[in-house]
């Protein structure tokens, strides 16, 4: 610490020989004083259907000109997005004697269960139904919500000691040439001949939390398949491709967490359209919720870039609308994201920039949009929510305190335009 103090005081905050620049903060940096606002000071929220024409972009870090201009986009402000759900209230008035089921498919933001318990819990308190609805074969993420495990004759395995699975988003090593990935964009194969002794499976899956418990099982898999379902167990036997599990009621609402690491969610278009349709008219979805976006800002600088990432997030949801078209639909943008310059943390600067024109998009696609970013304060929010523990040191990912309190805002939102 010596060394480097006496650094900053010696030499200017950079150094430059040939095409290599070394930097550090000055002596001056070091201890300013200069703090971000504390817990108790008041965050001011941008509610999503206001003053979208007029948020300002944070201006970019160091040597912006070597980015290309930011479009100004007008949009309507005025415009109450969730009037394009309309479909899914109308739906509610079915819920005492059948399921209504809502399908919740994001990145990591939504890992865990986080974001979609509140939601589910909110919805089910409202209108009844139970279980926390699909899940895999062989859960790769665990969640707050289920514990599973996973045996193999008689043996337990690791998800990876499992079945062969494969995946519509991750490595292409783990992807089809069929589509038959099912709903969830990722299946298993029990097939001897893939991993010795996976045509006899069984899965042991426990509820966890002070969720409703589930009333009825469902196995989504190939008619080669054999299911026995006692308990929490599913024993499986046979060879064939498994979907997936579900674990609901006869009525009320449903609500699947369908989590994608990684993923910018360009890939629906790849999973077969038929499984798509039978699944969404059989199961009844009324309400498909998108959360993608964010996994495009960390290495992304430039706006044609964010512009044809949207136009393939336009192309996904005209797929599933023709995949489902009874189901409403609600897009959620990213949360705000924080990079450094020179040992400053600030905003990403093309996290308004995709928000703006994720919104433009739903409008124009007449679906719902929810902005986590002007939700939480817009441009450095990221950072007072830190200081409260709401989010992550990585200044991209919430806490699990962090999630559920977007969670609850998400629900509390929809139910909002059924009162309004």
């Amino acid at each position: 610490m010596g060394c480097l103090a006496a650094l900053c005081v010696v030499l200017p905050g950079r150094l430059a020989w040939g095409d290599t620049e070394l930097r550090w903060p000055t002596i001056a940096e070091v201890l300013s004083t200069n703090q971000p606002p504390h817990e108790g000071e008041e965050i001011e929220q941008l509610d999503t259907l206001e003053r979208l024409d007029t948020l300002d972009t944070p201006a970019p870090p160091e040597k912006s000109e070597e980015r290309l201009p930011i479009p100004k986009i007008t949009v309507d402000s005025t415009t109450d997005s969730r009037i394009f759900l309309q479909a899914f209230y109308a739906s509610l008035a079915e819920v005492g004697h059948r399921r209504i089921r809502v399908m919740h498919y994001g990145d990591s933001q939504i890992e865990e269960d986080r974001m979609t318990m509140q939601i589910r819990s909110t919805l089910q308190a409202r209108y009844g139904g139970r279980g926390i609805g699909l899940m895999p074969l062989a859960q790769t993420i665990p969640t707050l919500t289920e514990k599973q495990q996973l045996f193999m004759n008689g043996r337990y395995v690791s998800p990876a000691q499992g079945p062969r699975r494969y995946f519509v988003y991750g490595y292409k090593r783990d992807q089809r040439s069929d589509g038959l990935y099912g709903v969830m964009g990722q299946m298993a194969e029990m097939n001897d001949s893939l991993v010795s002794g996976s045509e006899q499976m069984m899965a042991v899956c426990t509820p966890q939390g002070k969720q409703a418990r589930y009333t009825r099982w469902q196995v989504f898999a190939d008619s080669t398949i054999r299911a026995t379902l006692s308990g929490d167990t599913v024993r499986l036997a046979g060879k064939g491709n498994v979907y997936g599990l579900s674990q609901e009621s006869e009525t009320g609402i449903i609500v699947d967490n369908i989590p994608m690491r990684g993923c910018l969610g360009t890939v629906f278009t790849k999973i077969d359209s038929t499984q798509l349709a039978d699944f969404y008219r059989e199961q009844n979805v009324r309400l498909i919720i998108l959360q993608f976006g964010g996994n495009a800002i960390p290495s992304n600088q430039n706006p044609g870039t964010i512009q044809s990432i949207v136009r393939g997030l336009r192309e996904q949801v005209r797929f599933l609308r023709t995949c489902a078209p009874q189901a409403s639909f609600l897009f959620i943008g990213p949360s705000d994201m924080l990079t450094q310059t020179d040992g400053e943390w600030h905003t990403f600067p093309m996290v308004p920039y995709m928000d703006k024109l994720l919104r433009k998009m739903a409008l124009e696609e007449n679906i719902a949009y929810f902005s986590l970013y002007r939700w939480m304060g817009g441009a450095g929010s990221m950072m007072r929510w830190q200081e409260i523990g709401l989010a992550g040191s990585d200044g991209i990912h919430f806490t699990r305190a962090g999630a559920r309190k977007a969670g609850n805002a998400v629900a509390d939102w929809i139910l909002e335009g059924i009162e309004s």
